[in-house]
């Protein structure tokens, strides 16, 4: 299928991140929000990021404006009526998840392919909503998307070979290297990277090492481009939280039990980069 108009669900900052990649490869992209406020919160954070590209030579103005004008911002999803692909890219709950691929699926056109950004979601309760379940699939972006190369595409048992293929050659065209996972908690990236932070605020805890000599660990031993606790706070606490807690439903695997250090700085609202405070002080 030819993909030519994509709608994304939130501008938050992953919605925002793919609307921005997605435009900038010459889709004609439209994006929602829940409110007028939320909307242009979310278009200020993508013209923001474009002129960065600009101000550091990555990106043209006449890129930028023609980026710009490719961006279409709405509060409601009857919008979306004319997309050949929507990506839904909400906070990581199921129920809201399975409410917006319901609307979605009266509005899209039947032809049209639905997306989700969850980075460990059940695809398949989400497909459960509509009523074209091999049509869904997940694609999951990573932060900060502009930046980051990486596209995990995830098929479940329903998803379709057409549906699978038109989502390979659409993260090949915004740019991404594809890899590809069953729709099982965590998928692949978050099954492997879940245990090392929680082993990492472990060691925090127990008074292994300081958080930043654990950080310079892995930065210079192992070459990560971050420590895992400055990652943690990246991610955000309550994310990784979530997502550790869905893998260890689904496997009972002791590995994915969250520390009480990471339970209590959750509940304390100390989530990382989003908040200003998490295991370092952002303010």
């Amino acid at each position: 299928m030819d993909i030519k108009k994509v709608g994304v669900v939130g501008c938050g900052l992953m919605g925002g991140g793919i609307v921005q990649v997605t435009a900038q490869s010459g889709y004609q992209v439209v994006v929602s929000e829940i409110n007028d406020a939320l909307l242009n919160k979310g278009l200020w954070a993508i013209n923001s990021s474009l002129s960065r590209g600009v101000e550091k030579g990555k990106l043209s103005q006449q890129d930028k404006d023609a980026t710009l004008g490719r961006i279409k911002g709405t509060t409601t999803t009857t919008d979306f009526g004319d997309c050949d692909l929507v990506i839904e890219a909400a906070v990581e709950n199921l129920e809201l998840k399975k409410k917006i691929f319901a609307d979605l699926d009266k509005v899209a056109p039947p032809h049209a392919i639905l997306a989700s950004n969850t980075s460990g979601l059940s695809i398949m309760d989400m497909a459960r909503a509509t009523s074209r379940p091999e049509k869904v699939l997940g694609l999951h972006f990573f932060n900060p998307v502009p930046i980051m190369k990486l596209l995990e595409i995830v098929r479940s048992i329903a998803t379709s070979d057409d549906t699978l293929e038109t989502g390979k050659q659409f993260g090949k065209s915004v740019g991404k290297t594809i890899i590809i996972a069953r729709d099982m908690p965590g998928f692949i990236v978050n099954r492997l990277m879940v245990p090392q932070l929680l082993n990492a605020i472990r060691m925090y805890e127990c008074g292994v090492a300081t958080r930043e000599d654990i950080d310079t660990g892995l930065n210079l031993g192992l070459n990560h481009p971050m420590g895992p606790l400055t990652l943690c706070d990246l991610v955000g606490l309550d994310t990784l939280a979530f997502i550790a807690n869905g893998i260890y439903e689904e496997f009972k695997d002791p590995q994915y039990i969250t520390p009480t250090l990471l339970n209590k700085m959750v509940t304390a609202g100390w989530l990382g980069r989003k908040t200003g405070k998490g295991f370092y002080d952002y303010k």
